[in-house]
This record gives structure tokens, sequence and C-alpha cells, in this order.
């Protein structure tokens, strides 16, 4: 589960670090990283897929958040027995049922 972790998290660290860095023009002396860069890129995004540039960062961090759901669904139902313990001794912790050892 770690590597599918990790394979979910590298490329959405890379898209959002160059994109953080090119959309305020931090650029490090890379031109990839310019604000002119920034705005090719979602131009030919745009272009090709036929819709405004401006609306495509929040396609993909719709899209992001709708991977980020799904994968921790994933992980959930693969530790459903630990989550279900952990819920029920927050339930009842919360409900008073479980005496204090002194009691």
């Amino acid at each position: 589960m770690r590597y599918v972790l990790a394979l979910w998290a590298l490329p959405l660290v890379i898209f959002w670090g160059w994109y953080g860095l090119s959309y305020h023009d931090i650029h490090f002396g890379y031109v990839m990283l310019t604000r002119q860069a920034h705005d090719l890129v979602f131009q030919l995004y745009g272009e090709t897929l036929g819709i405004d540039p401006g609306i495509i960062p929040g396609m993909v961090a719709k899209a992001c958040v709708l991977d980020t759901l799904i994968l921790l669904a994933i992980y959930a139902f693969r530790r459903r027995r630990q989550v279900v313990a952990w819920a029920r001794i927050r339930r009842e912790r919360y409900l008073g049922v479980i005496s204090s050892p002194n009691a």
C-alpha cells in the first residue's frame, strides 16, 4: 500500500509544486517555472480540450480530490477491522460505557 501512496503522491507533489512556482513566477532560472511557460501550457491544454484555460486548474484540483477520496476508501476498506475497532473504542469512551479501572 505504501507504493500505491507513493505513486499517488509523487505526481501530485510534482504538478502542484510546478503550478505554484510557475503561477507566482518563482523560476530560479528555469524557463519551465516562468509565468509565460505556465500560461503557454494551460493555453495549449485549453486549445487541445476545447475549453477555457482558466478552468483547467480547478478541474485538476477536483480530480485530485476525487482520486484522494477513492484511495482513502480503498485504504479504509483494507483496514476495516482496525477502523471498526477504533470507532468502537471511541464511541464507548464518548458514551461512557467503559468504566474506569479504579471502579
